[in-house]
């Protein structure tokens, strides 16, 4: 049976992968994905086939994957972070209903969430929730009614796509939203280019955040109520008794 790997390799740093997407990153013969995401790996994995695709070609990134495989290769289906958050493991589950020939295998990675918490400190220790502020593929209605409501119920609010030059204000609008039921004194952090060249993270208040500039290469972490700055870091308690 020919076999599909969907892998999520991590942030960004090769020592961030798994051992065992490196393992079946080595196995494959074919390592397809998006361009940006296919340079992060090609340099460890200099004997291995590598097609591409653009963003918003994610459905033909998905079939090429398939007829590869129809071939006889095994093949990586390549994402950032974790394949199954925010990735890619639904679509080809969706498409693979028409190879049904085809095993997947869906390897898991480290996503933004969990490496960027990691540089900040502790932010993610109690309940949290992860919210894409991308309007691509969810209506803004959406996305507003989901701010309010993990606002409202005092989660850690981890943030993906906080901003690109389409939506260079949609972080303004979330945290004005979500200061509707946080304080502007909220502790909250930044981490940009998680274990990437460039790396760099801070630590602030909901207000701050409100007027930062970021990317989409930029996670964003809005603590609870309880959510304090230690030295310099974002931590989250569990509460604990001492």
């Amino acid at each position: 049976m020919s076999k599909i790997y969907v892998v999520g390799i991590g942030p960004g740093a090769y020592d961030q992968m798994t051992g065992r997407a490196i393992r079946a990153l080595e196995e494959s013969d074919a390592i397809i994905g998006y361009t940006v995401y296919v340079d992060l790996v090609k340099d460890h994995f200099a004997d291995k086939e590598f097609m591409t695709t653009p963003m918003k070609k994610e459905v033909d990134r998905c079939v090429l994957a398939f007829e590869e495989a129809k071939k006889g290769k095994t093949v990586s289906m390549i994402c950032s972070g974790d394949a199954g958050v925010y990735g890619m493991a639904g679509l080809m589950y969706e498409v693979g209903t028409d190879y049904p020939e085809v095993e997947l295998e869906i390897i898991p990675g480290v996503t933004a969430a969990t490496g960027g918490a990691a540089v900040l400190g502790a932010p993610l220790i109690h309940d949290f929730c992860l919210i894409s502020l991308s309007d691509l593929l969810t209506p803004w209605e959406k996305i507003e009614a989901r701010l309010l409501g993990a606002s409202q119920a005092d989660f850690v609010i981890c943030l993906y796509n906080p901003s690109s030059r389409k939506r260079h204000d949609y972080l303004q609008k979330a945290c004005d939203l979500m200061m509707q039921y946080k304080s502007p004194e909220t502790v909250c952090g930044i981490v940009a280019n998680i274990a990437r060249e460039g790396e760099i993270s801070k630590v602030m208040t909901l207000k701050e955040l409100r007027d930062t500039q970021v990317d989409m290469f930029t996670t964003v972490f809005v603590g609870n109520s309880q959510t304090q700055e230690i030295g310099g870091k974002m931590v989250t308690p569990r509460g604990y008794r001492r």
